[in-house]
């Protein structure tokens, strides 16, 4: 199955719906090891990731705006809810771990804000693992909409983030970057509270 996510006035990409359906790559398994429970799996599609967690025995709960999407983690056996991260979630300000892989970082088109609502989901000694475009490529904000057998979906707002321009985005929101894993050509970002 191919499915596009065509950028507003400009590219399409190619989105890799057979590895968000597969389950989790040894890779994202390593960084998955690294992390204190409970853990928050915000845009979690199929469950791919909570299903990891549980597997290894950290308690994890995905998050999605899609029914599908949620459907799809339930029969995998992964607890999901269907809800935009900008609801009320459940343990707000408790999670030692907050995820944003596979470039849900520009969930909703405004990085900075969905960055201030990771910080509010955290409890204080909490964790941000933050997977971003790689850097040299240009931070851009807009429009996109998926594309799937040529039949679009409606336009809805998106942000692609460069590794360049996570810190100060990370550091408006009241988190600081405290390291990065790069692996199989993914970036991704370790985010912890500023201290208030």
């Amino acid at each position: 199955m191919t499915v596009l996510l065509r950028r507003r006035g400009g590219d399409a990409r190619v989105l890799a719906v057979d590895t968000w359906s597969a389950p989790a790559t040894a890779a994202e398994r390593e960084l998955l090891n690294s992390l204190d429970g409970p853990v928050l799996d915000l845009g979690c599609g199929p469950g791919r990731l909570v299903v990891a967690l549980a597997e290894s025995g950290v308690p994890a709960l995905g998050i999605d705006a899609s029914r599908h999407a949620v459907g799809h983690a339930h029969e995998r056996g992964a607890p999901a809810l269907r809800h935009s991260v900008f609801d009320r979630l459940p343990a707000e300000g408790r999670w030692h771990s907050v995820l944003l892989f596979d470039g849900n970082v520009g969930i909703g088109g405004e990085p900075a804000r969905l960055l201030a609502r990771v910080r509010e989901l955290l409890s204080e000694s909490g964790r941000a693992l933050v997977e971003t475009e790689p850097p040299g490529v240009g931070t851009v904000v807009g429009e996109a909409r998926l594309e799937h057998d040529g039949l679009p979906s409606g336009w809805f707002p998106w942000a692609w983030v460069s590794a360049d321009d996570l810190a100060p985005l990370a550091g408006a929101a009241g988190l600081r970057l405290t390291g990065w894993h790069v692996t199989e050509g993914r970036w991704f970002a370790r985010l912890a509270r500023e201290e208030s």
